[in-house]
């Protein structure tokens, strides 16, 4: 079994620019500059959600659909509200104190 085009297509795509402009979503430059490595993310947990039709031309269309979906996340948001990596979910990190003679020998 061989690739399709659209695979093929795919697999030569990198950035987040690469994306928007192959499946032609509008975007501003500067929402995508502070948030390629978001958009990417969130397109492809959307993507891990879907099962994927078999006809080329509806996996086309949902891609574009949820690209558009994961940039227009960022457009009125952003990374820190928007908490796509497993760092903005971190809660504060705790302090530990220890006591100089809890650490001292007999």
């Amino acid at each position: 079994m061989s690739d399709s085009d659209f695979e093929l297509d795919l697999e030569e795509l990198s950035s987040a620019e690469d994306f928007l402009d192959y499946f032609e979503v509008s975007y501003e430059h500067s929402i995508v500059h502070v948030n390629r490595l978001h958009i990417l993310q969130r397109f492809h947990d959307y993507l891990a959600k879907q099962v994927m039709p078999e006809e080329e031309a509806a996996q086309r269309d949902l891609y574009k659909s949820l690209l558009s979906k994961a940039y227009n996340d960022f457009v009125s948001s952003d990374a820190q509200t928007e908490k796509v990596f497993k760092v903005f979910n971190m809660g504060q990190p705790s302090v530990v104190k220890i006591s100089v003679d809890s650490i001292r020998r007999a």
